[in-house]
């Protein structure tokens, strides 16, 4: 056996799927809980990246582990909506649903829809929780018509009872292979695709503000059934719409003067920071500082989390950075938001 399907013997054994509370969800969710399990900021990104990716005129859509906001916003115009979830009250609560279903799909994931019933499935903040996740994206797959999306979005928070054993194993980027890697096992799914939204500033109205933490992250891994007969119009990229664009065009020798002249950085106007530049035995430069941009809201910054998940490069961003000596602007790679801030240096 190669050391790929070893792996993932590894990855897929049973304790991965084990919770620290093994009561039947259908117990544990018994009590409605009608609150929103994610920042306003961060919601709204959800609405959009649902309404990015809806392309169908009237679509038939399923809202997999329902609660009581299916976050589809007023622009889709679907022929039916149909809620499947633990809890009576949160699925009643929520106007968006046709029709509504209670079933426990970790206790019975079969799917009681007939096969290409649905254009749509959206599983939001939920992946996580479900303990059967190949049975489960194999009958998603069966239900969906071909060239129909499966899209499943989920943030860094959830209920340590019930999340299973392995997501709290591994890092952010990580879960998003994992997800990933659930579409390829059912063979049913086209190449998944990824949303990474993360850094922006918390709403200040937010239980959370004072606590100087970003906004919940966003993550979303997405795909399409296979088997589409016919040519179709192609599903936009997501992209977050509170971040601003890339400043206005000018010539680069201009905006080169620009940055040496004022050390700001042209997508935020914040002041660069001076950055020495660490000795290592791999890399010589032609100077021994930088000009760095180090503003967590830059949306040059905030963007690079997305852009390096398009590269391949997940956990990654990038922050803007000046040579002084050569004028030259560029990437500066960085896996966390307070990465090597420690060769920041005043000015003289």
């Amino acid at each position: 056996m190669n050391s790929i399907a070893t792996e993932r013997n590894l990855i897929y054994e049973a304790s991965s799927f084990r919770r620290d509370d093994e009561t039947p969800d259908r117990i544990f969710y018994r009590k409605a809980r009608l609150v929103e399990h994610l920042d306003k900021r961060a919601l709204r990104t959800v609405e959009h990246v649902i309404g990015t990716l809806i392309i169908e005129p009237r679509p038939r859509i399923l809202d997999l582990m329902a609660s009581w906001d299916s976050h589809i916003p007023d622009l889709v115009n679907p022929e039916l909506v149909v809620g499947l979830g633990l809890n009576g009250e949160e699925l009643l609560a929520n106007p968006k649903l046709d029709l509504r279903i209670i079933q426990d799909i970790n206790e019975h994931p079969v799917l009681p829809f007939p096969e290409a019933s649905f254009d749509i499935v959206l599983n939001t903040v939920s992946v996580d929780y479900i303990t059967r996740p190949l049975e489960v994206f194999s009958e998603v797959g069966r239900i969906l018509r071909p060239g129909g999306l499966f899209l499943v979005i989920f943030s860094n928070r959830y209920f340590p009872p019930k999340v299973i054993d392995l997501w709290k194993r591994l890092s952010e980027q990580e879960r998003l292979l994992l997800v990933a890697d659930y579409f390829s096992q059912s063979g049913l799914f086209e190449e998944p695709s990824f949303f990474v939204s993360k850094g922006k500033r918390r709403p200040s109205d937010d239980k959370y503000s004072h606590l100087n933490i970003p906004s919940d992250p966003v993550y979303a891994v997405y795909a399409e059934k296979k088997g589409a007969s016919s040519p179709r119009a192609k599903r936009p990229e997501p992209f977050d719409p509170e971040i601003p664009g890339p400043p206005p065009g000018s010539p680069l020798n201009q905006l080169r003067g620009w940055v040496m002249e004022k050390k700001r950085c042209p997508y935020c106007q914040e002041r660069l920071k001076k950055w020495l530049i660490p000795l290592t035995p791999f890399t010589e430069w032609n100077t021994d500082h930088f000009y760095v941009c180090f503003n967590d809201e830059c949306p040059y910054f905030l963007r690079g989390w997305m852009t390096m998940v398009r590269q391949g490069n997940f956990g990654f961003s990038y922050r803007f950075r000046f040579n002084p000596e050569t004028c030259c602007m560029d990437a500066m790679p960085v896996p966390h938001p307070n990465a090597y801030r420690e060769s920041i240096v005043e000015e003289d």
